[in-house]
């Protein structure tokens, strides 16, 4: 058995054809419902990196033929002692040696970029969920991984929305928020409102639970936001907002987003929500995420499923999305892996 491990440029189209191969395959194994997105978009993915992260990116080659890949991404402003990994192996060749050499050569990696810490993530089957094997958990806690923070991944299914039951949560939730408006838009936030959006971005690592992970708050500012917001565009992402503003101040205090790809219409992700701690106990968690999902439908009508993840502890998020009509499908574990 012969394995290598190669590093390769994000302009290597004949290894983006393999990485693509691999993880698509990966993916239709141990994730069947969720979209892999085309090969179009992959590129994408990889030809505009996430703002302040050098990205790294490597096949496994055994006995000559593409096994493996590896994605990781290695913060340059803040936690820049941790390397995050997406470590994947053809399903057809597992439990050969493959996913072992990948961990190593990322080790490797990290620790000549001065990292302490592997950060990855693996799905598991829930009660009553799809049932499936967690070859990625098992592996993760056989490396001597520790488990850090255990997430759900909840779908909601938009044809089975309730109109009725969606406006009857909408005018409660109204009825909390004397004093607020709302102010939806598609694409990059209002100059008006950027300064108070990156200032709710800054704090979604300090409000959401983060278990044992050892991670800092992103300190987000205008000049950043406009930086995310231009990478997102040349991705092709479509992004839908709904933020609530105080109307004595005139500041945005409540913000939510959904994230569509470019190649799949049918599927979106339900991204940050998050309400200023000062302004909590008015409903603005609900009523933005009502409003932004009507948003959102009425400019992609073949959206059918939307995606989200939060910590299990999560309780009042959780409550918000299962009142939305969100159902759990698996259980995720955040892994933390000292180098």
């Amino acid at each position: 058995m012969d394995i290598a491990v190669m590093p390769y440029e994000s302009t290597d189209e004949a290894a983006l054809d393999e990485a693509y191969r691999v993880v698509a395959a990966a993916q239709a194994v141990d994730l069947p419902d969720l979209p892999v997105g085309d090969r179009a978009e992959f590129g994408l993915l990889v030809a505009h990196p996430p703002h302040g992260n050098v990205i790294h990116q490597a096949l496994a080659r055994r006995d000559g033929e593409v096994a493996g890949h590896l994605r990781m991404r290695l913060p340059q402003l803040e936690n820049t002692g941790i390397a995050t990994v997406e470590l994947t192996v053809d399903p057809a060749r597992r439990r050969r040696g493959v996913g072992r050499a990948l961990l190593a050569y990322a080790r490797k990696v990290a620790a000549e970029h001065g990292r302490e810490r592997l950060i990855g993530e693996t799905p598991g089957p829930l009660p009553g969920g799809p049932g499936r094997e967690a070859p990625g958990a098992a592996f993760a806690a056989a490396a001597g991984a520790q488990a850090a923070l255990a997430e759900v991944r909840r779908r909601l299914d938009t044809t089975r929305l309730d109109p009725a039951a969606l406006t009857a949560l909408h005018d409660a939730a109204r009825t909390r928020a004397a004093g607020y408006r709302t102010v939806a838009w598609r694409g990059p936030v209002a100059e008006e409102y950027v300064v108070d959006i990156a200032r709710l971005e800054s704090r979604l690592l300090v409000d959401a639970p983060m278990g044992d992970l050892a991670i800092e708050a992103e300190q987000v500012d205008a000049a950043r936001l406009r930086e995310i917001e231009r990478i997102q565009r040349l991705r092709g992402r479509r992004r839908y907002h709904v933020g609530a503003v105080h109307e004595a101040t005139g500041r945005m205090v409540a913000w939510t987003m959904i994230d569509r790809g470019p190649s799949t219409p049918w599927h979106a992700w339900q991204e940050i929500t998050i309400v200023d701690p000062a302004h909590r106990g008015h409903r603005l968690g609900l009523l933005v995420k009502v409003e932004n999902l009507r948003h959102a439908l009425a400019h992609e009508p073949a959206l059918t499923a939307i995606d989200t993840w939060n910590a299990a502890v999560n309780d009042h998020m959780i409550s918000i999305n299962e009142q939305l009509g969100f159902c759990p499908v698996d259980a995720w574990t955040d892994w933390q892996l000292t180098i």
